[in-house]
């Protein structure tokens, strides 16, 4: 038996000594980024004669109030987005707006805001002034907790801004997307918010000249006069994404 010992012992140390053979290597996976994100209209959406105002893709059919140089808007992942303001970086910032008016309409749209954010949609905006918000009126849309600033309950999410509190706007926690949509037909206008009619009010009644009157418009002659105009989305040098923007003439 110890004769063939040995030879047994070297025949193993020959092959444990053996260099391992190594995997072959493959070419790494190539990563195709994704396509831009484009809105579409359902058929019935179609049907009901509903019209896109934002492709997801590109800034068609918008430009900047009174044409200033901007830097604050983009498209990213098929939403409008307003950039932070940053740090010591060239004040390049101002709303935007469609480059078409409209005088009777409904608008849907869908939106999020960075926490301590401020923005809005302002609805028949001229270029008379030196901002769009003292002729249109504005849909509110903020951070109601967060902002670091004292709040009025005229001045929370979905009121008509400092002329009309929403108490049943409930809004979806910050970061979440929330829903949208502003009736403007004559002299009457609706918010709604998450499917929930959070502001109605007659442009021009008794109850709304008087409420102007208390408001900080009280001495602006051209808010809320035009009836016909653009819709602009506001930049208050927050971050907001807005998507999915429709509307229908009415």
């Amino acid at each position: 038996m110890r004769r063939y010992f040995l030879p047994g012992c070297l025949i193993i140390l020959i092959t444990a000594c053996q260099p391992k053979k190594q995997p072959e290597q493959t070419a790494p996976e190539t990563i195709t980024p994704p396509a831009p994100v484009a809105a579409q209209l359902t058929e019935t959406q179609i049907a009901e004669g509903w019209k896109l105002l934002f492709d997801g893709s590109s800034l068609d059919g918008w430009r900047f109030f009174l044409n200033k140089p901007n830097d604050s808007w983009e498209v990213v992942d098929g939403t409008l987005h307003c950039k932070p303001v940053k740090e010591n970086a060239e004040n390049l910032r101002s709303d935007i707006m469609t480059v078409d008016q409209y005088e009777n309409f409904e608008l849907a749209f869908e939106w999020k805001i960075s926490p301590q954010g401020n923005s809005g949609v302002i609805y028949r905006a001229t270029e008379e002034f030196s901002q769009p918000y003292f002729s249109g009126p504005e849909y509110q849309v903020i951070d109601n907790t967060g902002y670091p600033g004292d709040l009025t309950p005229k001045q929370l999410t979905g009121a008509n801004y400092d002329m009309h509190d929403a108490p049943n706007a409930a809004p979806n926690a910050i970061g979440e997307w929330n829903s949208s949509r502003i009736v403007v037909n004559g002299n009457h206008v609706e918010h709604w918010l998450n499917g929930t009619k959070v502001v109605e009010y007659e442009l021009q009644s008794a109850d709304w000249k008087k409420r102007k009157a208390g408001s900080k418009w009280k001495d602006e002659k051209g808010y809320g006069m035009a009836t016909k105009g653009h819709i602009d989305f506001q930049d208050h040098d927050h971050e907001v994404w807005y998507r999915n923007i429709m509307i229908k003439q009415l």
